[in-house]
């Protein structure tokens, strides 16, 4: 079991900054519907773009989200799917504190910095450096800059279609770089006020979905979580 949790939290914290940009997605996505309607050269098109600014409009109105996850990886080195419980926050400003209760306990912290794990009490001890997690701090970076109205990065890598109403909706966003297409084949993620369901597809064939629920908007963290944050 200890071998499943340390291969389980490995392929967590590479994943997390992908997390991080499906959070972050709609909220970005009000202005890139613009854009993509002036590429637009079917009603499809006009159609699908003017649904994802309805779903950003929705998103968008939380500075904050607090929520309870399930997490389930298929990879393709386990026999069994790895099942994990625990609690996220996630805020556009400063990042994502992720806590895992169980099959074991564990927290990280993911800023632009990169991501930090936290002791039993409280406490940043270490921030990975590994090859797998040297991607985060770019892509929490490059999410900052697309909040700040600098869509290029995200719309210049990913197709973004979606399906259903501002109420239920769905996004696909698939790789358009040949790149990026060597490691992600796609993501899928469903919701309504807040993110419900995601799905990273990796192009090895590894799967991993969040299932959120009790999902609610947060206006500021804790003294706690803004330490954790190393935010004033």
């Amino acid at each position: 079991m200890g071998t499943m949790n340390r291969r389980a939290a490995t392929a967590l914290v590479s994943r997390l900054a992908v997390v991080i940009g499906a959070l972050a997605l709609s909220t970005a996505s009000v202005d890139a519907a613009t854009a993509s309607n002036a590429a637009a050269s079917t009603n499809n098109a006009n159609a699908n773009a003017a649904l994802v600014s309805q779903i950003a409009a929705h998103l968008a109105q939380a500075k904050g989200v607090r929520s309870q996850f399930t997490q389930t990886q298929t990879l393709a080195a386990m026999k069994q799917p790895l099942v994990s419980n625990g609690t996220l926050l996630f805020f556009r400003e400063r990042g994502v504190i992720w806590q895992i209760d169980t099959p074991y306990k564990a927290t990280y912290v993911i800023t632009d910095a990169g991501v930090a794990q936290v002791d039993a009490g409280g406490h940043r001890v270490s921030t990975h450096g590994a090859q797998g997690t040297r991607g985060v701090a770019q892509v929490s970076k490059m999410m900052r800059a697309m909040l700040g109205g600098d869509l290029s990065a995200l719309y210049s890598q990913f197709d973004v279609s979606a399906e259903g109403s501002a109420a239920q909706w769905r996004l696909r966003l698939t790789p358009n770089q040949p790149q990026l297409a060597q490691s992600i084949k796609g993501l899928d993620m469903s919701g309504g006020d807040f993110l419900q369901t995601l799905r990273i597809t990796l192009a090895n064939g590894d799967v991993t979905k969040l299932e959120f629920a009790n999902s609610t908007a947060v206006a500021e963290p804790t003294p706690d979580e803004r330490n954790l944050f190393g935010a004033p």
